[in-house]
């Protein structure tokens, strides 16, 4: 890879080194080779080491060491329209089929910037509930979240409790805005002499990439893409068979309510259409984008692009209903995002024409607007919801 990114730090350098050295052991006891998915698990999660169990700094813009800017930090109008979303599931569980008491669980919250909008635009539609929950593994994210709520809304603070877990049952609207991409997939390969799961080696001094013949769940349903989406070998990608199993395991655990995903994804026939064949993986440092996840690893974010297909089929699978599937930007107006700039700007607020930039970069088809989509699962809600009133794709997927 051509070296054009920014020189990080000797601290960080030095923390690169240290999980290298963690991920090398790992593949010297396993016999040589490890499958990607347990690289870029350790990668990312590695306690004290990986990408989102360290210290760094990673949301925000790069003058203040961020490595990407979520939506949530580009405008706290992103938060407010999905607030109506949010409080229709809301409304929507606390009255049928028996009254109850629905919450909020964000689950890889980020900077805490979501909540910190959420909560007061759900409070202004009289839909605040009584816990917002945030499941977050990382100490440091942690820490930054309770300070950017304590900061942003201090009388709405004590409604938020942070889970190591998720909860054994749960009844409300589950959030999750920009999860899956960054959970670990498996990296693979269609070859002539059939699919390959590719992984890592260590020489005693770089990591490359080796492969080696895809076996059990891995290989099954490698075996029914090629046969779903036309793959002809030779083709690299990514199969997300951890995404899917989170999905799915909201099947056991949601009573009522819904899950409302966002992320970047396509349908599967987009996915792996020969025109995308090398796959999606990207890693994010500094505002560059790279492929390279062996460069520093536990300094760059590493993700993938969401089968959106795959995640419908989990969670059909596992008792849910599909309630609807479509662009970032179509979902966004039909909660009322071109409203609430026309608010701002009415109210000539100073910082209109900065949220108009922003809201430039959530709708439009070659920023966020397309490459995002926004799927929601759910049970016990008999109602559309109005982020798929208008351009519903569920036929696309």
């Amino acid at each position: 890879m051509e070296n054009t990114l920014p020189e990080p730090s000797a601290d960080a350098q030095a923390a690169s080194r240290a999980l290298c050295a963690r991920i090398a052991a790992r593949i010297e006891n396993a016999g040589g080779w490890m499958p990607f998915v347990e690289f870029m698990d350790m990668a990312l999660h590695l306690p004290g080491l990986g990408y989102y169990a360290g210290g760094s700094h990673k949301f925000g813009p790069s003058n203040e060491g961020g490595d990407f800017v979520t939506a949530p930090e580009l405008t706290p109008l992103f938060g407010q329209a999905l607030a109506a979303q949010v409080a229709e599931v809301l409304g929507q569980v606390a009255v049928s089929p028996a009254p109850t008491f629905p919450a909020v669980l964000e689950v890889g919250a980020g900077s805490g910037r979501l909540a910190a909008d959420l909560l007061p635009a759900l409070e202004a539609l009289d839909a605040l509930p009584e816990k917002y929950l945030i499941l977050e593994l990382s100490g440091e994210l942690r820490a930054r979240q309770r300070e950017t709520i304590r900061q942003a809304v201090p009388a709405l603070a004590d409604r938020i409790e942070w889970l190591d877990a998720l909860p054994e049952k749960f009844s409300g609207c589950i959030v999750a805005n920009e999860l899956l991409d960054a959970i670990p997939t498996h990296a693979v390969a269609w070859r002539d002499e059939g699919p390959m799961e590719r992984g890592v080696t260590f020489d005693g001094e770089r990591f490359a990439w080796a492969e080696r013949q895809a076996e059990g769940a891995l290989r099954v349903a490698m075996e029914r893409l090629a046969a779903e989406a036309a793959i002809e070998a030779p083709c690299v990608g990514e199969v997300g068979l951890a995404a899917s199993a989170w999905v799915a395991e909201w099947g056991r655990r949601l009573e009522r309510g819904a899950l409302l995903l966002l992320d970047y994804g396509l349908s599967r026939r987009e996915l792996y259409h020969p025109g995308r064949n090398g796959g999606t993986l990207r890693c994010h440092y500094r505002h560059r984008s790279h492929d390279d996840p062996f460069w520093w690893p536990g300094l760059s974010d590493i993700t993938s692009h969401i089968d959106f297909t795959a995640v419908a089929e989990a969670g059909f699978g596992a008792g849910l209903d599909v309630l609807g599937y479509a662009s970032h930007a179509t979902f966004l107006m039909n909660c009322g995002l071109g409203e609430l700039l026309g608010a701002r700007q009415e109210a000539g607020a100073a910082s209109a024409l900065r949220a108009a930039g922003a809201v430039k970069v959530l709708i439009s088809p070659n920023e966020m607007g397309e490459l995002f989509k926004v799927i929601a699962l759910g049970r016990g809600l008999p109602e559309t919801l109005i982020g798929f009133a208008r351009g519903d794709r569920r036929h696309a997927l």
